[in-house]
């Protein structure tokens, strides 16, 4: 399975989980707040049957008052209360409207409430004006005391209705606190549960697709650190297919083709290496029996030996110690950077002294060299050529014949600087680039004797070593050269 659709597939389980935590929540709430409605209109209804209950006895209260003065202004609870029962029986009756057994029991209250009302409030009201206004009512007496009985009976009963109207209600109304408060438990043990299960499962798939990228991930940087150390045969052994295994396979393939590069690279090097010695050898064999033989015509020929001749075989073995020291330059020049050095720590002021005493400067002239110069742990042998190179160019190419050759040094946070500059005729700028190129002079080589190499060798060992060099110079001013030395070069090479 592909990387991509592990991914996927986990993201697309989490999502679903989290879906369901919603559906279950929003049924889990649409229950809680059916159940939350539900309370609420039961304390409506209580609330109102309260309503009804104080309207009925005002009723009753102000009847009592009525039929025992006459006063007509008792009859003023009544008529209110009257006025107001229609709406609250009705705003009732809408509230229970979903119980059939509540329904029921309001009608039974309603029509209590009407039979009071016409069969005892009116009729008794009605006997009492007749009798206050003293037009007799044949047996007014006995009805009255009929219809107050009566009436008092029926009271009594609609207070019964009523207590059994609220009772129902209660009890009810507490079986659905009782589901509400269970809804709201099962609402949050469920929710609790799902958001905990859907957070174990991303939490168990993150770390599984990490960990799977992690090693897999370690599996090619430790590939490369293999290679980094010169094992080049390393493999990643990767039996999944997917954009990693893509990945393990390239990684395979660079290392294959670099362990081809460098096997191929050792044997150019070593038949290099032979060629080199080869040409060596071979060249400065043929090289060194043209000098013999020049020698050999001398001593044969002695004082017979014209003075032209003696100058051109003076000439020869001039030009033979010149070619002798060109195959050696160009060896130099080859080997640099392939031959395995030791860094070590190296006294730069000693150095110099030892540089300068293997130069022999001729008399007139001076090595100027600054004091308490660095100790560097770097390529002792790599240094040593740099600055023998550029002292003896500039004893070389002086035109006089004294001269005063300084060595100076300062640093930065990442280089040694040093410059070896003179007081000889200078370079025009002109030449400054070309003076690094192999086999360029700015002399005849009969006037100086000069391979060329010599500034190429410092320029390709100092940049090796990760510097730079530069000249600064003007004609008839002396030039200077400077070179920087990385303070980690003891790494390079």
């Amino acid at each position: 399975m592909k990387l991509s659709v592990k991914l996927f597939a986990g993201f697309l389980l989490i999502s679903l989980l989290f879906t369901a935590v919603a559906i279950v929540n929003f049924q889990l709430s649409e229950d809680v707040i059916d159940n939350t409605v539900w309370v609420s209109r039961s304390q409506i209804v209580v609330r109102n049957t309260a309503s009804l209950q104080r309207n009925i006895i005002d009723m009753e209260t102000g009847l009592r008052g009525f039929l025992l003065n006459g006063n007509e202004a008792f009859l003023l609870p009544y008529v209110q209360a009257k006025e107001q029962l229609p709406s609250l029986f009705a705003e009732t009756r809408t509230f229970v409207s979903g119980s059939v057994e509540q329904t029921e029991k309001l009608n039974d209250i309603v029509r209590l409430q009407q039979r009071f009302e016409n069969r005892y409030a009116e009729p008794l009201i009605a006997l009492k004006r007749t009798d206050t206004l003293g037009a007799p009512a044949f047996g007014s007496s006995q009805q009255l005391d009929s219809l107050v009985l009566g009436e008092k009976i029926l009271v009594d009963s609609i207070r019964a209705a009523f207590r059994d109207f609220n009772a129902y209600e209660y009890k009810v109304r507490e079986e659905r606190r009782e589901r509400l408060g269970q809804s709201i438990n099962t609402t949050r043990n469920v929710s609790t549960a799902l958001t905990l299960l859907s957070v174990i499962l991303g939490l168990w798939w993150a770390y599984y697709i990490t960990r799977l990228i992690t090693r897999r991930i370690m599996k090619m940087v430790n590939l490369a650190e293999e290679i980094s150390r010169g094992d080049y045969k390393t493999k990643i052994v990767d039996t999944s297919r997917d954009e990693l295994s893509q990945l393990s396979n390239s990684l395979n393939r660079m290392s294959a083709t670099i362990d081809e590069t460098f096997s191929e690279l050792d044997r150019k090097n070593v038949e290099l290496d032979q060629f080199a010695y080869v040409v060596s050898h071979d060249l400065k064999a043929p090289l060194r029996g043209i000098e013999v033989a020049s020698r050999w015509v001398e001593e044969d020929m002695g004082t017979q030996l014209p003075p032209k001749v003696q100058e051109y075989l003076m000439m020869m073995r001039i030009r033979v110690h010149r070619m002798e020291n060109l195959i050696n330059g160009i060896l130099a020049l080859a080997r640099i950077g392939r031959t395995s050095q030791i860094a070590e720590d190296v006294d730069v002021n000693v150095l110099l002294s030892e540089v300068a005493d293997m130069l022999t400067p001729p008399d007139g002239f001076m090595i100027e060299v600054q004091e308490n110069l660095p100790v560097l742990h770097t390529f002792r042998i790599q240094l040593q050529q740099v600055f023998s190179n550029l002292i003896s160019n500039a004893i070389k190419y002086h035109d006089k014949r004294e001269g005063l050759v300084r060595v100076r040094y300062h640093e930065t946070d990442r280089f040694h600087v040093f410059s070896v500059s003179d007081d000889g005729p200078g370079i025009d700028p002109a030449y400054h680039d070309r003076i690094f190129v192999i086999f360029q002079t700015l002399q005849e080589r009969d006037a100086v004797e000069s391979t060329g190499v010599g500034l190429t060798i410092v320029k390709k060992i100092v940049e090796w070593q990760g510097g730079t060099i530069g000249v600064t110079s003007q004609p008839g001013q002396g030039a200077t050269f400077t070179f920087t030395w990385p303070k980690d070069a003891e790494v390079v090479g």
